[in-house]
């Protein structure tokens, strides 16, 4: 047994022709493009690509595997220069019955153990979706019949960013995940957390109890990836076994999750549109207790608030930790310039961040930009929150 980093939600911005996946994502976010950067600077294990069921992407990845750099495994996944493994994922927009009777929709996360299987599965979506060549386009079809299609073709499902105001099933959707998945809801071993919250906050809700919790990057340009991930104990790295961690099997488990504090999320408070700034008042609000606008975005922090079922917070004793991972580049003094530096000197962010001496940094970096590392690690640096679409700042002072 082992111990890898894994950040199971990156996209695709362009196939290697340039063709649209991901319109809100960089061009520069292709396939071949986040294998490389996992290896390279990242550092990270095992990587999830959620828009592998586009046909652009599929052609990308065949090409891909003709290069000889990479093949696929027996047990799942696609190895990259034996650095790192690929996940073949697709996340799927979800028509559900919203709140109150409205309309909701949520992302879920899907993988499959091989290309055929992501394949086949594409060629079933194309009959629920209209354009199945784009990210993450709304589908015909619920979470609850979701699960059965995905599991046609050996994958697994996780419900994505499960709290944000949008396109999220407690979100906009629903209080319980029972209601939404019935009596396949055992179905779904792990959820997703998202940027605006964390396990502290999820762990009021006590049907997540025997859930894992999963941090993420959603990362939409490359050096967002592993903005959130997650440290897992397995045997190896592949399909197969990051599903066994995720169930939390045979001794192969997630160990910790690294996120960003809440604060530092772009929908961690309910927003007001009409002030332009996060509400932060104690208790969830529905109307703006400064200018009395009801036009506004519900954080994260407020939903939770308004749906949590335990008073205090208790984790199970099987929850990993939860540890506040302030990335590179959000630190303040640490631009793209010293960013390269450090890369150029320590080869990877996951290096940088948990493995380096105070005394390896300040050789390269100097003092200053050495201590606001350590603060970031030590969580000694003050964040404002984010809210309506909009990050949270760190501050050092």
């Amino acid at each position: 047994m082992y111990e890898i980093f894994a950040d199971l939600h990156v996209h695709i911005g362009r196939s290697e022709a340039g063709k649209p996946i991901k319109i809100t994502a960089a061009k520069s976010l292709n396939f071949a493009n986040i294998a490389k950067e996992c290896a390279e600077r990242k550092g990270i294990n095992v990587v999830g690509i959620i828009d592998c069921a586009s046909p652009y992407v599929i052609e990308d990845i065949e090409n891909f595997l003709k290069t000889g750099e990479a093949y696929e495994l027996k047990d799942g996944g696609i190895i990259y220069k034996d650095k790192v493994c690929i996940l073949l994922g697709s996340e799927v927009e979800t028509s559900e019955k919203g709140r109150n009777g409205k309309c909701g929709s949520a992302h879920n996360v899907c993988f499959f153990p091989y290309l055929k299987d992501i394949k086949d599965f594409s060629n079933e979506m194309r009959k629920h979706i209209k354009n199945i060549t784009l990210s993450t386009q709304r589908s015909d079809i619920s979470g609850y019949e979701l699960i059965d299609i995905v599991e046609k073709y050996n994958g697994i499902v996780i419900p994505a960013h499960v709290f944000t105001p949008h396109k999220s099933y407690y979100g906009n959707c629903t209080d319980r995940l029972k209601d939404i998945f019935k009596e396949k809801y055992d179905k779904i071993f792990a959820i997703e957390l998202g940027l605006s919250s964390d396990t502290f906050l999820a762990d009021k809700i006590s049907e997540l109890e025997n859930k894992t919790f999963v941090t993420n990057s959603d990362a939409h340009s490359l050096p967002k990836i592993a903005r959130e991930y997650n440290k897992m104990l397995v045997e190896d790295i592949n399909f197969n076994e990051i599903v066994k961690a995720l169930k939390n099997e045979d001794g192969r488990k997630v160990l910790v999750n690294y996120g960003l504090d809440p604060k530092l999320g772009k929908y961690h408070r309910t927003f007001c549109e009409n002030c332009q700034k996060p509400v932060e008042v104690d208790g969830p609000v529905t109307v703006c207790p400064k200018c009395g606008s009801t036009d506004i975005t519900f954080g994260v922090f407020d939903r939770i608030e308004l749906i949590k079922d335990k008073a205090t917070t208790k984790s199970p004793k099987s929850r990993p930790p939860y540890i506040y991972q302030i990335p590179l580049n959000f630190i303040p003094g640490i631009g793209k310039k010293t960013i390269e530096k450090l890369l150029d000197n320590f080869e990877t962010e996951m290096n940088i961040l948990h493995k380096l001496e105070k005394d390896d940094l300040e050789a390269v970096v100097g003092e200053n930009v050495t201590q606001n590392i350590i603060d970031a690690r030590q969580g000694n640096m003050k964040v404002v929150s984010g809210g309506g679409g909009v990050y949270g700042k760190v501050d050092k002072s």
